[in-house]
């Protein structure tokens, strides 16, 4: 065999092995708890220095993650605080299992899941220290309210169909109006104000909002 068919030889089983080890890297499934211990170490960072302060490297750090690992996850920091904003709501409305009772008002107020005190006040300190990510980052931070409020607006908009079905409201309310308005007393309230949004409050805005503009 001549030098130059060695050499090709030799070059084709280092791409093979190269291709190969990318192949296992690429396959490798995601641990679901690793990625939830990154989410909330973001979360966590967040609350305490804000977005413009946090860095991936923080994040690793907390997540005692290699930041390898972290950037194959999320390529980058605006990405990886969209996902960790979406993460903070999951679970706060049940899509599959929302009540019935046959009463509008209680049947949205039953949907408000009530939080600890703790959980609250994280979530007002993650919201307030956002700074730059909504004025730079407009894509993600839209994908991430979008995450965050599309749930609970079609959960609210399901139930609100429900009452027109039994007939608690006209065929010609305007449930998408309403619907926006809750999402929009929801952030002001929230990330203006830097208050929690609890079910007194939420109460106050059907009864004297919602329902009769519902009604009307």
């Amino acid at each position: 065999m001549s030098d130059n068919k060695k050499i090709e030889k030799s070059k084709k089983k280092i791409s093979a092995k190269k291709s190969a080890k990318k192949a296992a890297v690429l396959g490798r499934k995601r641990d679901p708890k690793l990625d939830e211990t990154i989410l909330e170490s973001t979360l966590d960072i967040l609350a305490e220095k804000g977005f413009d302060s946090m860095t991936m490297d923080m994040v690793a750090a907390r997540a005692k993650s290699g930041k390898a690992t972290l950037y194959r996850r999320w390529p980058s920091k605006p990405e990886l605080v969209r996902d960790a904003l979406i993460f903070m709501s999951k679970g706060s409305v049940d899509i599959e299992h929302l009540p019935d009772s046959g009463n509008l008002k209680e049947d949205l107020l039953a949907i408000v899941k009530p939080y600890s005190s703790e959980h609250g006040h994280r979530k007002i300190r993650v919201l307030s220290g956002l700074g730059s990510f909504f004025s730079e980052h407009q894509k993600n931070a839209d994908e991430a309210m979008a995450g965050i409020f599309s749930p609970w607006t079609n959960a609210n908009r399901t139930l609100m169909q429900r009452a027109i079905a039994r007939g608690e409201l006209s065929k010609n309310a305007n449930i998408d109006l309403a619907c926006e308005i809750i999402e929009a007393m929801t952030a002001y309230k929230t990330n203006f104000q830097r208050t929690m949004f609890t079910k007194v409050y939420y109460g106050k805005i059907l009864d004297q909002i919602i329902l009769p503009a519902l009604k009307a």
